[in-house]
């Protein structure tokens, strides 16, 4: 069975939801369409965040992050809109998107957005044992 793209981003168990710690994911291959010239963009995304009860699996996010490939966005609205999504699927304690674009029009261009406040220390964010 082929892999397809998917708007739904799978979400697991954390195995570790007492304890606070950092995943950061890099995908360097994210594809979507300039909506005024319908040419391909491409970007580099990083994400980080601190899950509280769910964390992303990583094939589904691959897929839901291919589903963009044929669908015009603003790199503004794309980076923001998948913060949204992302928050929405899991509900992290606080994650951080870096959507890094490839050059366009002799212009680069990076979008950084943010849920949550980020502690200054892993160790501020651990839950007591109930």
């Amino acid at each position: 069975m082929p892999t397809k793209p998917t708007k739904k981003i799978k979400v697991i168990q954390n195995p570790y939801p007492n304890r606070g710690y950092l995943i950061e994911i890099i995908s360097p291959e994210f594809t979507c369409l300039c909506p005024m010239t319908g040419q391909p963009d491409f970007a580099t995304f990083k994400i980080e965040y601190i899950p509280d009860r769910k964390c992303f699996e990583l094939k589904g996010l691959k897929l839901y992050l291919w589903s963009f490939r044929n669908e015009g966005h603003f790199h503004e609205e794309i980076t923001n809109k998948i913060l949204d999504d992302l928050v929405k699927a899991a509900k992290p304690r606080w994650l951080r998107i870096i959507g890094t674009f490839n050059v366009r029009g002799g212009i680069y261009t990076t979008v950084t957005v943010e849920h949550g406040k980020k502690p200054e220390s892993i160790k501020e964010n651990i839950i007591p044992n109930e």
